[in-house]
């Protein structure tokens, strides 16, 4: 895939095109539809003028292939990425990570969808189906530009870009063609600091909000659907939910935006940003057979995983606290540019932990998004919300820390050991280092031990130069032989080995096993 710049003219009548730099110069990159168990090695070629790091956000990737922001891509190399694809089915996406300048890299156009799809579980739930037909990512955004009609820019940004324009795959409130029948929406909120309150209205009675079901979160489907007029979606967050049109055929179903620039309903806001696009429902449409179960699966609750294994710890592993001071983003008072003391967790391998999160930024709310695990949140106070419906039945990846708000979260920290990172997915805030590291340590006397997937700048997976020629014509290390060479030369490394086996022999590890606090 190559990392690489287009103009979009977003406004016909004004002589400037946004430049924007794309996954194979698109926005959103292409989707990947991934059959769950088949791993994947992904190449990105950078052949922009800025470095970049790719993160799949929502795989439990080895650190090298994680997207660490320090291990840059830069202009003029590549970088081949392993992804496993064993988790439940879900929604992840694909974007920048480069230090420093993820916000501007993934505000000009690098995120995409990645879709891990389970073809077992699907069967058994029979939601709505068909990619791009009834199943359909929708990616949110929000963007801000110049007179001329050029792309406003994130550089020199400390506090946060909210974008005046509401951006849906890529298209400024578009509007969609749909049946009267039940579709599938997979929300993503890829804007860099834009959070969103979703709601459906009917043109004809717009002060009713519509219900609709909650099926899906970051990290698959939910324990049950959800009913619910609103649903607030913050950055990085993926939320699937079934919309029934069927009672609307003929008509224009509206999706708006509560939430305003620093939140819900807090300050006020650009012109047109409580809209975010239409529905136009047909009249007549295909028989639809696809139903909303009571139950949709079992979800592996972190503490299924805790049950046996006596604490002489206190009930909080860790408190991280996120505020700024002089005039930097700070995690316990630590920024990530300070590279000795950025580790502020060192958690045994296998090993369920609570982490408690504040915000003390006076004013400021934060996207907590902590890499390899998925987390369960378990309460929310000193704000003015709880823990939503959806957000309590379900894992999660990112949570949204509210004004003054703590939540605590509880994660098993597995299947992989290795340096990871966790940040403020707004992106300003991410990049003016609102961004630590956690460190899921070896186990003595446990083995699986793979010493090459421990640091994320293993010199072994880092990015390598290449020739623009070679890349052309297909020769060198992209001809067909150095890549297939290239793939048995990863896979033979087995950074994915024996995943269940791994899962099931930590459990038996820490059974009857005490973690002294």
């Amino acid at each position: 895939m190559e990392i690489k710049p287009f103009q979009q003219q977003i406004y016909p009548n004004l002589p400037s095109a946004a430049s924007l730099v794309g996954y194979d110069g698109m926005s959103p990159g292409p989707t990947f539809i991934v059959p769950r168990g088949v791993e994947t090695v992904v190449r990105f070629i950078n052949n922009s003028s800025a470095p970049n790091s790719v993160h799949l956000h929502g795989s439990y990737s080895r650190a090298p292939f994680d997207g660490w922001a320090e291990d840059t891509t830069q202009p003029g190399q590549f970088k081949d990425y392993y992804y496993p694809n064993r988790q439940s089915g879900r929604m992840m996406w694909y974007h920048d990570h480069a230090v420093h300048s993820t916000a501007e890299n993934a505000y000009r156009g690098q995120a995409g969808v990645y879709l891990v799809d389970d073809p077992v579980e699907d069967a058994a739930v029979n939601l709505p189906s068909g990619y791009a037909k009834f199943d359909i990512p929708l990616v949110l955004s929000a963007k801000q530009y110049q007179g001329d009609g050029s792309l406003f820019s994130t550089v020199g940004e400390t506090i946060s870009l909210w974008g005046d324009v509401v951006h849906v795959n890529g298209q400024p409130w578009p509007f969609l063609a749909v049946q009267p029948r039940k579709y599938r929406f997979r929300f993503l909120n890829a804007a860099v600091s834009r959070t969103f309150s979703l709601y459906f209205v009917d043109v004809a009675d717009v002060n009713y909000k519509l219900r609709f079901q909650v099926v899906g979160s970051d990290s698959g489907l939910l324990e049950r659907p959800v009913w619910t007029s609103s649903m607030d979606i913050s950055m990085a967050e993926r939320y699937d939910v079934v919309f029934d049109f069927s009672p609307f055929a003929g008509r224009t179903i509206e999706l708006r935006n509560f939430a305003k620039a620093g939140g819900a309903g807090v300050e006020d806001d650009y012109e047109n940003t409580d809209k975010v696009m239409r529905f136009v429902v047909s009249r007549f449409g295909t028989p639809d057979n696809s139903t909303v179960p009571s139950t949709l699966r079992k979800v592996p609750w972190p503490s299924s995983w805790n049950q046996t294994r006596p604490r002489t710890r206190p009930r909080i592993d860790h408190h991280f606290k996120f505020h700024r001071a002089n005039g930097t983003w700070l995690i316990n008072g630590v920024a990530f540019a300070d590279a000795a003391n950025r580790v502020l967790a060192r958690v045994p391998r296998g090993t369920v932990e609570i982490w408690e999160l504040e915000n003390t930024s006076d004013g400021w709310g934060h996207q907590i998004h902590v890499h390899l695990v998925d987390f369960r949140v378990l309460s929310r106070w000193h704000g003015t919300r709880a823990v939503a419906g959806y957000e309590r039945a379900g894992l999660k990846d990112v949570v949204w820390l509210g004004r003054e708000e703590k939540v605590l979260v509880e994660a098993h920290y597995a299947p992989w050991d290795g340096v990871y990172m966790f940040h403020c997915h707004n992106l300003v805030h991410e990049d003016d280092d609102m961004m630590a590291a956690f460190n899921v340590t070896v186990l003595p006397h446990f083995g699986y031990e793979q010493p090459e997937f421990l640091d994320p700048m293993d010199a072994r997976w880092r990015p390598r130069p290449f020739v623009e020629s070679e890349y052309a014509g297909r020769t060198g290390v992209f001809s067909d032989f150095e890549i297939q060479q290239r793939i048995l030369e990863m896979a033979s490394a087995r950074p994915y080995q024996d995943v269940d086996e791994i899962t099931s022999e930590l459990h038996g590890y820490w059974t009857n096993r005490t973690v002294v606090g």
